[in-house]
């Protein structure tokens, strides 16, 4: 890579937090596309494969989205940056995702503005974290996303907590009592048996569930697993995160239960029947993810998640494409 290209990275890696409305997101993916396009092996062969000419994209809608199986596949990371992380997807079946990140500052500024961008400073909650298929595998980008946050709470009783749900149970307890701010982020069959044992109105703890059953159990839908889920905790809305190992920034639900994204991610709905067209409006479609956070790896992602999107940005998750393995966070499949 020349100092030239260098230094664009560097000055991109500066201003993609700075995203000030859509205008300017555009400009700055335009941006991130020309040199992804030429500097990522993987993007510039598929690009190629395409007969996309990168100075004849000069518009945010003509930007190819790279399939998401080829993090499976391929190295997808900018040619001649050494990781500094890498991390694995959950996938029960087939051959793992791979994501190489170049840059542990650049991951660390996405997860934690994300953070605050839906909830708030960090510091201000005690984060709990049920994830015990992910600590077992190792290598998962939600437990150093979690580690990360954990470390930046005020609060002692923050942390993970592996098979000990009776000792979670009773510090919940614990903090409803104190009213302590919590955040309980919890895989789905964990959170699952956490509610059979704990059976109580939540007032100031926020549950997140942040993946499926991992192969527990029969899969749930979002609307099934947060049903049984309110039975034991109440009426407060169950959360959920829309993120996956591939990306490096999180979509969090708002109180309406749709996905929003920060200001430096972007979701389009691509037609079912052909991928390289966006569906109608208010149609399901294979789910297009435009992360500024990927940006020594691939910031424009095509998924096999199935979504529909909503007012003002927002979206929903419908479930996956056939054959796609279960993994990822908050994929849920629909009856």
């Amino acid at each position: 890579m020349t100092s030239e290209a260098q230094s664009h990275f560097s000055r991109l890696q500066k201003e993609i937090f700075s995203v000030n409305g859509q205008s300017d997101f555009e400009r700055l993916a335009l941006e991130v596309f020309q040199l992804q396009v030429i500097h990522v092996p993987i993007y510039k062969n598929y690009a190629e494969h395409l007969n996309v000419v990168p100075s004849n994209v000069t518009k945010f809608v003509d930007i190819p989205f790279l399939p998401i199986e080829f993090f499976k596949s391929h190295e997808v990371m900018v040619d001649g940056v050494d990781a500094e992380l890498e991390f694995l997807s959950s996938g029960t079946t087939g051959q793992q995702s791979r994501h190489f990140v170049a840059s542990t500052d650049l991951y660390r500024q996405s997860l934690l503005k994300g953070f605050t961008h839906r909830w708030g400073a960090v510091k201000d909650f005690c984060l709990l974290c049920l994830l015990p298929s992910y600590l077992e595998r190792g290598n998962s980008s939600l437990v150093w996303m979690c580690n990360e946050l954990v470390g930046l709470s005020k609060q002692k009783e923050s942390g993970f907590y592996l098979d000990q749900l009776e000792e979670l149970a009773e510090t919940i307890r614990d903090l409803e009592r104190r009213k302590i701010p919590t955040i309980l982020f919890g895989v789905t069959f964990a959170l699952l048996d956490l509610a059979n044992l704990l059976k109580i109105e939540l007032k100031t703890t926020s549950i997140i569930e942040t993946g499926g059953m991992k192969g527990k159990g029969k899969e749930l839908t979002r609307l099934e697993l947060h049903d049984r889920l309110q039975d034991s905790f109440g009426s407060q809305p169950i959360q959920s995160e829309y993120g996956m190992t591939e990306l490096l920034s999180q979509a969090y639900t708002d109180e309406k239960g749709l996905f929003r994204c920060p200001p430096w991610m972007r979701i389009s709905i691509r037609d079912v029947r052909d991928p390289f067209a966006l569906a109608a409006s208010g149609k399901t479609g294979g789910v297009n993810v435009v992360d500024l956070a990927n940006l020594y790896s691939c910031s424009f992602i095509s998924t096999r998640d199935l979504g529909r999107m909503h007012d003002a940005g927002s979206f929903e998750i419908m479930g996956r494409f056939d054959n796609s393995d279960l993994r990822g966070c908050s994929l849920m499949i629909v009856d």
